[in-house]
């Protein structure tokens, strides 16, 4: 074996859809190549161990905004105890700004952009000479129908117990200024049949679970429609082994065709992944975004109460022009709609963006290291947008974890983001942390702090009870409801002793 392809991904169930196309790409090459892939929190040592049991003369690496810490740990001890091996970087986090990198210093060669053709013709010329003399290698960009495509490099054990990555296209012609697609200026798709029959493929090997990391899938509503009947085929063929495809759909283009189809899908076999963003005009226009924010709410409620699709629908904090009131009227809005699941995320500079350009105008203060968060704006200061992160991870851990699904009506009430905010304060002031709050514990204080604003202490330890059924009783916290429910009314008698 010469070459090893490998990455650190961000958990096991993922499988790296780059690194596959570059072994399917690889030519007289493939058969030389391997794939070895890790998860990020493993020692950097045990993760060079492994790289070098191979004994690889070219380690190619792909780097993302997740994992490039740990990968640049890495590389650097790859190349201290094996300098003799040449390593080549890929992917998206040194495709751009790429010589102030530390990790791309480290290594060898770097290919930015699209590898499929760059990436073999390096190693032939590493392997067989003439020596490559720049470091930094500018991807080609293929024609589409000379990709090869990499389904078939997912194994059985792929199959059985990761999520498979699939695209039916690349690119994406918005031109949303924090997102990396911005970039891109359209959307290329590949041959739909022979796409078709890759999938059909990967369906008769067992495979259920689908991915499509296809930036806009509503994009070609045609090519949508017979995707889509594609998997309606297996569900119909198949109903006691179904199988489950997660979308990623732009909300104001959602045509009658396409919500006949989306009516079809039984519960459990379709994700809808809708970027809202923002639901302020200006900041659209700042960022570059067009939306329609009438028809896209109009299409996610459609979504909510016609169809069985589970809907992640994204909101992004910290985006230049938009305040924390801003924020806050579109995220009530939001849950006014009630999807199941809103992604509260916190805008981050992703290398090569145009928000960029923003940075003076609107005063965007970035973490230098990854994954390049915002820390403040002219709008947010550094202490309120750290509120919003622990927002975001409360947020995760109570309202889309789907464990409080009866409480959270309740905490949220007529005020949505206030009442989430004064809650997630609270919980920070209570605990210090945003991590490592056992289930029962966490359940515990949401119950303190309804109690604390005035619910019925009864009220309260049913709804977590009724959120628990089947899962850990709290019925433990009637008890204590009754004491606190008794403390109250002493302390009312010592106030009226005291008048």
């Amino acid at each position: 074996m010469t070459i090893l392809l490998s990455t650190l991904n961000a958990r096991y169930a993922h499988a790296s859809l780059g690194l596959r196309y570059l072994i399917a790409n690889m030519g007289d090459l493939q058969a030389e190549t391997q794939l070895k892939e890790f998860v990020i929190g493993a020692k950097t040592t045990e993760v060079v161990e492994r790289i070098l049991a191979h004994q690889p003369r070219i380690v190619g690496l792909g780097v993302y905004i997740w994992n490039v810490e740990e990968t640049t740990k890495v590389v650097a001890m790859l190349k201290r105890v094996a300098p003799e091996i040449v390593v080549v970087l890929g992917g998206p986090e040194v495709s751009y700004e790429t010589q102030e990198q530390q990790i791309a210093q480290l290594a060898d060669y770097v290919v930015t952009g699209w590898g499929e053709a760059t990436f073999p013709q390096l190693c032939k010329q590493i392997l067989h000479g003439p020596k490559p003399l720049m470091k930094i290698h500018a991807g080609v960009q293929l024609p589409m129908s000379d990709i090869k495509l990499p389904y078939a490099l997912y194994d059985d054990k792929d199959i059985a117990h990761r999520n498979l990555y699939v695209e039916a296209s690349r690119g994406c012609p918005f031109k949303c200024e924090f997102c990396l697609s911005s970039l891109d200026k359209t959307s290329w798709p590949f041959d739909l049949d022979l796409f078709l029959a890759e999938l059909e493929s990967l369906h008769a090997r067992g495979a259920r679970l689908f991915k499509f990391v296809d930036r806009t899938f509503n994009l070609n509503i045609k090519s949508s429609l017979r995707i889509m009947q594609f998997f309606l085929d297996k569900l119909a063929a198949h109903p006691d082994d179904p199988v489950f495809a997660h979308f990623e759909v732009v909300p104001d283009h959602l045509p009658d065709a396409l919500k006949e189809a989306i009516k079809k899908f039984p519960p459990g076999t379709l994700q809808l992944e809708i970027g809202i963003q923002t639901f302020n005009p200006e900041v659209q226009t700042i960022i570059s975004r067009k939306q329609n924010d009438e028809k896209s709410a109009a299409n996610i409620r459609w979504l909510c109460e016609a169809s069985h699709a589970h809907l992640h629908v994204d909101l992004i904090a910290g985006l230049p022009g938009e305040d924390i009131e801003s924020f806050a009227r579109g995220f009530d809005r939001l849950v006014a709609i009630n999807p199941h699941e809103i992604q509260f995320g916190i805008l981050k500079r992703l290398r090569g963006t145009p928000v960029i350009r923003h940075t003076e105008a609107y005063k965007l203060v970035f973490d230098p290291h990854a994954p390049y968060t915002i820390l403040s704006t002219d709008r947010i200061d550094f202490a309120n947008m750290q509120r919003l992160v622990r927002f975001a991870r409360y947020w995760d851990m109570i309202a889309n974890s789907g464990r409080f699904a009866n409480t959270l009506p309740v905490i949220l009430a007529d005020a949505p983001f206030a009442n989430f905010m004064a809650l997630a304060d609270w919980l920070y002031a209570k605990t210090d942390a945003t991590h490592r709050i056992a289930l029962d514990r966490l359940a515990a204080l949401v119950g303190q702090w309804l109690r604390e604003r005035g619910s019925d202490g009864e009220k309260v330890a049913a709804l977590l009870d009724s959120d628990y059924a089947g899962q850990a009783s709290l019925r433990h916290l009637k008890p204590k409801a009754e004491k606190e429910k008794s403390d109250v009314a002493n302390q009312r008698q010592a106030r009226h002793m005291a008048a």
